[in-house]
């Protein structure tokens, strides 16, 4: 391929974004169904617990995606781009059907959780070789002084696959009644991925192999130990822990916050109605993707640096008043009640018999409070289940804050690929490039929703008044150091001569 053509690049575009948007709505699936997932496969006893375990169980195919990045990305610079993330594809695909499959904790007892938590490394391997492939295909193939505008077409492919993961949700939720979804219904998301990874691997299977791979092992010069030449080699490493370091650790806590964590804190946090949370956020990721590209685009033009560092900034100054402006847009104390009715009913099964409040506010919110008392102790539980469906105005609050948060997600990944493709040479590029990314997003990143959601948690049992904002302290902190280091030690030249 030329310096300059683009000719068949959408067709390359088109295989690998599928692919990799695939692999992202499989992983993703978990995450969005966290609360639900935690009532199936986890001890009901403890709420809280479960859903900790859930986000630990979901945190654990994040930690494993550094042991796929070198497992995969060595075999990505021995055998070749192509056949390696066809067989992430694959791994991530039957890995995810598999979790649909599970019998729950009441039917299996402990090996549910211990299964779940199985196929969710299995997942995390397969991610961990998926990107760095996908990444370094396309770039392999893109003109020269363009790698950020057409690797910014698969850093879309995340948030498209989320996205995904949410519309499929919601039309299965709206398919079924609410006893069916809960009782099977929650399994289909995870069942539907299996016809779209085999679409993809069709797809993929007709590719041709990277031009830049395909010219290196013609001429011999692909690397034998790609491993040793990427860690090894104490000046590549340095890169590696630069890119490290100075870049994908901030990228991805701002990622995780902006998408995850937000999620998860209007869900549980604020006890925002969980259909609804996922339409506006739907919304707010399909207002933002378009700027993956644009900010890609840019990075062509005037450099990576000083986009990704400020994203990360504003992401630091802006966290906490967003997060505040978030809690108090729907806390029930700001708002009257103009109308209040309670029903009772019972539930012989477990012993059980639910007191229920609706109250209605005069802003058009309604929150229903479920309290639980057991027929034969006759004790309450403690603390009140409640449930907030808000008005049409604060979900288009919600909807801008949330946009703002992608933004700085749109800023900090666009044009890393290119970013991270171009620090490296090309014989060890897959193994290289691999690890720091999936390090910071798998560490760094994957672990921020149950960091967080512990911190909150902790605050709220303590009695702080903005104990909702203590979760945000992670994203901070980490997104401070890679910024200081990023700024300091990061050159915001491109490196065109590495491809």
């Amino acid at each position: 391929m030329s310096n300059t053509s683009t000719k068949g690049i959408w067709k390359v575009i088109s295989a690998s974004s599928m692919g990799t948007m695939i692999e992202w709505y499989d992983f993703y699936i978990f995450g969005s169904l966290a609360v639900v997932i935690s009532t199936k496969f986890f001890p009901l006893d403890n709420p809280t617990a479960s859903f900790l375990a859930t986000l630990a169980t979901f945190a654990a195919g994040f930690v494993v995606r550094p042991f796929g990045a070198l497992f995969f990305g060595r075999l990505g610079d021995l055998i070749g781009r192509k056949y390696t993330f066809m067989a992430t594809l694959l791994l991530m695909g039957c890995s995810t059907f598999l979790i649909g499959c599970i019998p729950s904790y009441e039917t299996i007892g402990y090996f549910a959780p211990i299964l779940v938590l199985i196929l969710r490394l299995l997942q995390g391997l397969a991610l961990g070789g998926e990107y760095g492939g996908a990444a370094t295909y396309v770039a392999e193939h893109a003109p020269v002084g363009q790698r950020g505008y057409w690797t910014s077409w698969i850093q879309t492919t995340a948030t498209i696959g989320l996205f995904i993961s949410l519309m499929v949700i919601l039309i299965t939720k709206n398919s079924l009644s609410a006893e069916s979804f809960d009782s099977w219904g929650w399994r289909v998301p995870f069942w539907v991925s299996i016809v779209m990874v085999g679409v993809s691997y069709l797809i993929r299977k007709n590719m041709d192999e990277s031009p830049v791979f395909a010219k290196a092992k013609k001429e011999g010069s692909i690397s034998t130990k790609p491993l040793k030449e990427s860690f090894g080699n104490r000046y590549n490493l340095k890169f590696v822990l630069l890119a490290l370091f100075g870049a994908t650790m901030g990228q991805g806590v701002v990622w995780y916050t902006g998408q995850f964590y937000a999620m998860s804190f209007m869900k549980t946090v604020m006890n925002i109605e969980s259909s609804q949370v996922d339409g506006l956020l739907g919304i707010a990721l399909l207002l933002g993707t378009p700027f993956f590209i644009f900010f890609g685009w840019l990075s062509d033009k005037i450099g990576r640096k000083y986009i990704m560092m400020g994203g990360m900034l504003l992401a630091i100054l802006l966290y906490r008043p967003i997060y505040k402006q978030m809690y108090e847009t729907v806390n029930l104390n700001n708002k009257s009640i103009s109308k209040t009715y309670k029903t009772e009913s019972k539930n012989n099964d477990k012993k059980e018999y639910y007191v229920i409040t609706n109250n209605e506010y005069s802003d058009g919110t309604f929150a229903t409070k479920k309290q639980i008392n057991h027929t034969e102790t006759g004790k309450a539980d403690s603390e009140l289940q409640t449930l907030i469906t808000i008005n049409f105005n604060d979900k288009w609050t919600l909807i801008f804050l949330v946009f703002i948060q992608v933004l700085f997600v749109t800023m900090v990944y666009g044009p890393i690929a290119a970013f991270l493709v171009e620090m490296f040479p090309a014989k060890i590029r897959y193994t290289s490039m691999s690890l720091p990314y999936h390090v910071g997003n798998g560490i760094f990143g994957g672990l921020l929703p149950a960091i967080s959601t512990y911190f909150v948690t902790h605050s709220k049992e303590v009695g702080k008044a903005d104990f909702y904002l203590d979760g945000l302290w992670y994203p901070i902190i980490i997104s401070t150091i890679c910024f200081v280091i990023g700024m300091i030690y990061i050159d915001n030249k491109s490196k065109n001569t590495h491809i």
